[in-house]
Formats: C-alpha cells, structure tokens, sequence
C-alpha cells in the first residue's frame, strides 16, 4: 500500500515537472525581451562572413603580419653580446641607468613615465617610446633624425640629460679594461683590429633591439585565424580603417614611417594639456613647415606603453584615440568608435619571450 502510495506520489510530481517546464517554455519563448537578449549574444558572438572576408582584403593592403616580415641573420653571440650591453649600467657616467632603465623588457620596452631621469636623476623632454619592434621604424626619436636602432642607441648614451657619457671614445675605453668584454666583443668582431668601439658597441646594441617583435593576435589574425579577434576587436580594425587611422598607421609596426603634424584640425596642447608645447620637428629644421610635427609612432602594444604622445600627458588610450579623432580626422569620432578602436588596439599587445629579460 505505502509502496503504490509512493509510486503515484513520484508520478504525479514527474508530471507537475513537466507541466511547469512546458508553462516556461511557452512564456519564454513568446518573450520579446527574451529573444531580443538572445539575437544580441548572437550578433556580439558572430561577425559576418563576407564583412570579414572583405576586412582581411583591406587589412592585408595595410598591415603586415610579424610573420611574414624578414628575419635578419644575426649571430646568436652578438644578440646576447648585446643584451650584455642594454642592461649594462657601465654605459652610463654615474653608473645609475641602462638602456633597459627607459626602455623596460618587463613593461613592453618602456617605463610607463610621462618623461624619464638620466644618469644626474634630469628628466628628458620627451617620453622614452618602446624599442618592441622599433626595428621596423624607417626612423627614430620622436623628431626622426636617427635612421636606424643602432644609430639611435647613439643618442642617449651621449645626451648629457640621458646616460651622459662624455664621448664615444670614452666609452670605449671604459669597457675595453672589462675582461669580459675584451673576450666577447673579439668573438664576435674578429675581423676589426680594435674589436671595443663606439660603433661596435651601438651595432650589438641593435642586433638585440631587432629580436625584439613578438607576433599579437592580430598577426595570428592576419595569417588566417579568423578566431584569434572578437567581434568587437574587428569592428575596431573596421573603423581603425573607415576613418582614415591607417594614413598614419600602417606597415607591420602600424606606424613609425612617417612624419606628421600632430594637429591638423586644432593645437594639441589645448586637448592633451601639455605643460610645454614642443615644436617638434622645427627645432632641428628651422622650417615653419615642420612646427608641431613628430614622427607617427608604432601601435603595436600601444595599450602596455602609456602614457602617449610625445610629451606623456595623456593617460588613457581611450582618451588618446578621442584626441587623435579630433586633432587628426575630419569627423570627430563617435563614442562606439572609441571603444571598437581601443579594444582593437589592444589585440596588438604582444610580450617578448624571457630570454630577452634580465635574468
């Protein structure tokens, strides 16, 4: 009896389940509000096949995947004679700073400050940009005087604000009285008579600083993983190129090939606040033509190297794509654009591997 009892209890209780599941069913799927959230995670999830087929067409006329940019032969012994030398505080007067002080491997190649100290603990004038994938720049410093890595390495070393080393020759003979160095840098450079000078010196430098372009998910992009971008990242590459971004910022370091005025359509300082308006370029030419004119910066892990601009004085990138919109474009950007820009921005963050970081 108790036992039939419960079987008609179990019974009843199953088909009560199913009632109510089916009464949801109903009442849910009748729900506007319902299918309207579903048809959102549907269009955030999904990018249209032919838009995307159609975007990749227009990315590959612009951009250039890390992996398919030439890798240059370079003997392993003088790469890491050359990181020997980036992290070396010898290559400073007091012996306070190395390259790696302004230009971090832990951060992404800077040391996120607006402006950095030197060897006398002097702030530069301009902010210390990344040396991740400056190699690929057809020029250098922000005012574009240097051709390459190794004759920028040049710079700071002798500046009297940066590294403040009285000459080249001084250098030289610095490291010349390291045993270690004697021995290396005559591994390395056989053939010279003296293996120690300040050009053998700047070009191992650079031989490390060209290791230095680890691929991002746009590059895997780029290759052909259409999952490697969100939906939202690709709207980002879409209206990075819709509105014009890509005039200044293109080729695989997405920037640092040419020179332009930073601010076409207003005076930047009144947007970044910039405590000194820097005449950029005119300081070295004397050409009215060149006021207010820098060199377009790479991109690639624009998100890890803040803060931006020539000066430091903006914080968030999302605020820096806003000014560029409205210093640098006809049409001032929409908020939407903002935030697809920036999402796509930081699809090109890419850490390098250990072994170029100071053990």
């Amino acid at each position: 009896m108790l036992k039939n009892k419960g079987g008609i209890l179990y019974l009843v209780g199953l088909i009560i389940s199913i009632v109510i599941v089916i009464v949801l069913y109903i009442k849910y799927s009748e729900d506007p509000v319902i299918d309207e959230q579903v048809n959102d995670v549907k269009e955030v999830s999904s990018f249209d096949p032919e838009k995307e087929k159609e975007l990749k067409a227009q990315a590959d006329i612009f951009f250039t995947s890390i992996s398919q940019v030439p890798k240059e032969d370079i003997p392993s012994n003088k790469i890491a004679l050359g990181k020997m030398l980036y992290f070396d505080t010898r290559l400073s007067l007091d012996g306070t700073i190395s390259c790696n002080s302004c230009h971090d491997m832990n951060t992404y190649g800077v040391d996120n400050l607006a402006l950095s100290p030197g060897d006398t603990k002097e702030l530069g004038n301009r902010n210390s940009p990344t040396v991740f994938y400056a190699h690929l720049h057809s020029m250098q410093f922000w005012d574009g005087r240097a051709k390459d890595v190794e004759e920028q390495a040049e710079g700071p070393i002798l500046n009297p604000v940066e590294h403040n080393i009285p000459s080249g020759e001084f250098l030289a003979k610095r490291l010349r009285e390291v045993e270690e160095y004697q021995t290396l840098f005559k591994e390395v450079y056989p053939d010279s008579a003296q293996p120690i000078t300040f050009a053998t010196i700047t070009n191992a430098i650079g031989a490390f600083e060209r290791q230095l372009a680890p691929m991002s998910r746009f590059d895997e992009w780029l290759d052909g993983d259409k999952d490697a971008l969100s939906t939202h990242e690709k709207e980002g590459l879409k209206a990075f190129i819709d509105n014009a971004c890509i005039t200044c910022h293109n080729g695989p370091a997405l920037g640092g090939s040419m020179l332009q005025k930073f601010g076409l359509y207003g005076d930047y300082w009144e947007h970044t606040k910039s405590s000194v308006i820097d005449n950029g370029v005119f300081d070295l030419s004397k050409n009215e033509n060149d006021r207010y004119v820098f060199k377009t910066p790479g991109l690639r892990n624009v998100e890890m190297t803040y803060p931006y601009f020539h000066d430091g004085s903006v914080e968030s990138l999302e605020e820096a794509v806003r000014i560029m919109g409205k210093l640098q474009i006809t049409n001032e950007l929409s908020e939407e654009d903002v935030q697809s820009i920036t999402a796509f921005l930081k699809a090109l963050t890419a850490d390098v591997d250990d072994e170029f970081k100071q053990q």
